[in-house]
């Protein structure tokens, strides 16, 4: 296991995380997803072949993980949820439904939260590959990047500089 994802998962497990890991090594993304998002960086597959589940104490915020994106999970979320909730709002125009689809088609979701507001985090796959960008509610396409990377993302998170 990657030295930061291991001090994240031991540091979300002494802060009251609910946090599972995988049996399991390897990692089986529906296909859709793949053919979808080409370029995932290797470290978030290795976060993915990992960690099974991990959500802040409350509930409210989470990372997105295998079943998530397979559509296996117990979740009501989708986890494109904000991009259907996007595509609603554009209801029968095509051309802004088609932009939004695009735009979602370059920043991966990898955590959703529900805390305040609808809000997210995703990977950048487009402009700065790799980078963790935030976006919320109600134009969740205005975003703010907020990490150079996963590790520099999951060490935020530990040193409390991003609240969730």
């Amino acid at each position: 296991m990657n030295k930061t994802i291991l001090e994240f998962v031991t540091w979300a497990e002494s802060n009251g995380w609910i946090v599972t890991l995988k049996s399991e090594r390897d990692l089986h993304l529906d296909p859709r997803l793949l053919t979808r998002y080409t370029n995932i960086p290797a470290e978030y597959t290795a976060f993915l072949r990992v960690v099974n589940e991990c959500m802040t104490p409350n509930e409210q915020t989470w990372f997105l993980c295998e079943a998530d994106y397979n559509d296996s999970s117990d979740s009501d979320f989708h986890w494109n949820e904000f991009e259907l909730i996007s595509l609603d709002a554009a209801v029968d125009d095509e051309a802004w439904r088609s932009e939004i689809t695009a735009w979602w088609g370059k920043y991966l979701p990898i955590m959703m939260s529900v805390r305040d507001e609808y809000s997210f985090y995703a990977i950048d796959l487009n402009n700065e590959i790799g980078s963790i960008v935030r976006g919320e509610e109600p134009e969740f396409e205005e975003i703010n990047k907020v990490a150079d990377n996963l590790h520099h993302f999951l060490r935020q998170i530990m040193s409390d500089s991003i609240k969730l």
